[in-house]
């Protein structure tokens, strides 16, 4: 989501090995033209008029409105949300296409200060929702079926209930979120600024992460210690960052009486905090057979006394040094996607066809990877820094899936379409996972099965025991920081507190491996989002243990969940398959699917 460095290579050029064909990049036009288009003036125009007259006709008078009159608020509210996404889809995609310029970050900052004053006045909307009570909505839900569709919308505001602040305190609470956007920007401009110079080549932070998955171990050193060299020398910065969101939220949390940092999430995410938790201890508890068993395999292939965390992501001395071009990272996905069910495929055509893709790494372009659904009406956009790795071909698979769900979701309308990140992920590990199993029928021989299996099982490690060790960080960071200022050491120690337990004895930590917290994004943006991966990993290893053994129309189910959207709990979602998130056994069904990969892997050595 971010900056512009000196000369960082742009994947769309074709020189050598880098030529990875022509990249799409996005057409945002079906959101708005430009900043000066007349749609975006109208809507701006709109909204501002449209909060002014929800504020006059329904404050104080909830509780005066029967069944239509409630339904007819509830969709005007939607449409409100409506075209303020789009609003701020539009300024957002057009800032991380390229964060270092200011007229771009001016404009995202102008959209966002617009849209929350606008929206101010509608605070009182889940305020007096929460006052309501709760035979007089059950009575309404009762009457109309049209609003009834609305009550999982209605049950995660009152969620909130116990923690829902005073009219006046919760309307500045939503003026001051500009100042806590701030933080995240300077964060995200600050990272994509960064600049690293890895033998004469100066890269970005994107360009220089993917050296650590270089064959040539020399190259990876050096990248990994220009990273902790450049890290160190802005730490104060990515501190202060840390420190003042944590407090910010520490501080909310404390008015709102929150039990804990982790609660806010835990209820965004429709799901109880023991099922997080029963996640977490099944994971950690699985740390000696997954990463510690698999990392000393990896240690053995490599040929080496001791890993260094420069090898953690290093490919295997068998495997071919390779550039996937576009078009057959494309082909592939799509492939895999059509042999599970033509009509998956159907949906995320238009993603590479009509501009809804942009694949490019390009100076001042945000780092990583994402889908944003936008708003219902239009359709979702996906970003990559395509560099054509391997593995750049199952974030491409992973991307889309969650383009996919996004796009089957939309149906719900703009209340409902949105999907807690529990199950957000889940559509996107799947359509992994079906990469993955593709690629691996496709195996010429045992080297690049070899090869391939142990891919996969680093990209669970990483989203598994990688995400929720970074979780255990993010618990003590939040619990430390509620006794006082952290200094970067302070934090450097919590961060190193979490890696040898989860990586395993195979390793040993360079100097200055402790800063490398520093650019992890969603610790910024998303605190708590980390769980969210594993939970789909998991999930999805269950799921697809059911596909595998050949329920009858899994496809239609699996389609009939993405639809749902964040209509449904987790429960009611599973239950068609015979799986239940919240039992403990569960989890193991997913990590032992894991767990067996590595199995074969030990097996090959034999």
């Amino acid at each position: 989501m971010l900056h512009l460095p000196l000369p960082v290579r742009d994947a769309n050029t074709t020189s050598g090995e880098r030529n990875l064909g022509n990249l799409p990049e996005w057409d945002l036009s079906d959101l708005y033209t430009g900043e000066d288009a007349p749609e975006l003036k109208r809507d701006l125009d709109w909204l501002e008029q449209a909060c002014e007259s929800f504020a006059r006709d329904y404050e104080g008078k909830l509780a005066d409105l029967d069944a239509p009159g409630l339904l007819e608020c509830v969709l005007r509210n939607e449409r409100i949300s409506s075209v303020a996404g789009r609003i701020m889809s539009f300024a957002s995609l057009r800032y991380y296409q390229l964060t270092t310029d200011g007229g771009r970050a001016k404009f995202l900052s102008d959209c966002q200060e617009k849209i929350t004053n606008y929206t101010t006045p509608l605070v009182f909307f889940t305020l007096e929702l929460n006052r309501l009570d709760e035979d007089f909505l059950t009575e309404r839900f009762n009457a109309i079926s049209d609003l009834a569709r609305y009550k999982p919308v209605f049950d995660r505001i009152r969620a909130m209930k116990p923690y829902q602040l005073s009219d006046e305190l919760e309307k500045f609470l939503h003026d001051l979120g500009v100042v806590g956007d701030a933080w995240e920007r300077l964060f995200d401009e600050t990272i994509a600024g960064l600049e690293f110079e890895v033998d004469g080549e100066s890269l970005s932070i994107e360009g220089t992460l993917n050296l650590l998955t270089e064959q040539d171990r020399n190259k990876r050193e050096a990248a990994s210690r220009v990273l902790a060299r450049v890290f160190q020398a802005n730490i104060r910065t990515f501190a202060r960052v840390h420190n003042t969101q944590a407090k910010e939220k520490e501080i909310i949390d404390r008015w709102r009486g929150m039990p804990s940092p982790q609660t806010a999430r835990h209820l965004a995410n429709h799901v109880e905090p023991e099922v997080v938790e029963a996640l977490r201890e099944a994971v950690v508890a699985a740390y000696p057979k997954l990463s510690h068993r698999y990392y000393e395999l990896k240690r053995k292939w490599l040929g080496l006394d001791r890993m260094q965390v420069w090898d953690r992501n290093a490919p295997l001395p068998m495997e071919d040094t390779k550039i996937v071009p576009w078009d057959q990272a494309r082909e592939t996905v799509m492939n895999a996607y059509s042999a599970f069910d033509p009509r998956m495929a159907e949906i995320a055509l238009p993603f590479f066809d009509k501009g809804w893709i942009d694949a490019p790494v390009k100076p001042g372009k945000a780092p990583g990877a994402f889908a944003h659904p936008t708003v219902t009406d239009v359709h979702p956009y996906v970003m990559l820094n395509y560099l054509g790795k391997p593995r750049d071909v199952m974030t491409l698979a992973h991307e889309l899936g969650h383009g996919v769900h996004q796009v089957l979701a939309a149906g719900q309308g703009e209340m409902l379409s949105s999907t807690p990140l529990t199950l957000a992920e889940t559509a996107s590990v799947f359509g992994e996972m079906l990469t993955f199993r593709r690629m691996l029928d496709n195996a010429a021989d045992d080297k690049e099965r070899k090869v391939l299996l142990a891919g996969k099982v680093e990209d669970m490690i990483n989203t598994v025991v990688r995400q929720i060790a970074f979780y255990d960080f993010e618990c003590k960071l939040h619990d430390a920081r509620r006794r006082g200022e952290l200094t970067p050491d302070d934090i450097n120690a919590l961060w190193m507190s979490v890696q040898a337990e989860s990586l395993g004895p195979a390793f040993d930590f360079m100097d200055g491996y402790e800063t490398f917290w520093t650019y992890i994004p969603h610790f910024v943006h998303s605190p708590f989002y980390v769980y969210a991966y594993a939970f789909g990993d998991g999930l999805v290893n269950a799921l697809y243990s059911v596909y595998a053994e050949g329920d009858a129309g899994f496809e239609d189910k699996y389609f009939e969940m993405l639809k749902a959207g964040g209509s449904k709990h987790h429960k009611e979602l599973l239950a068609p398959f015979g799986l239940d998130a919240s039992d403990p056994k569960f989890w193991d069904k997913g990590l032992n699917m894991i767990s067996g990969l590595i199995d074969e892997l030990e097996a090959m050595e034999d």
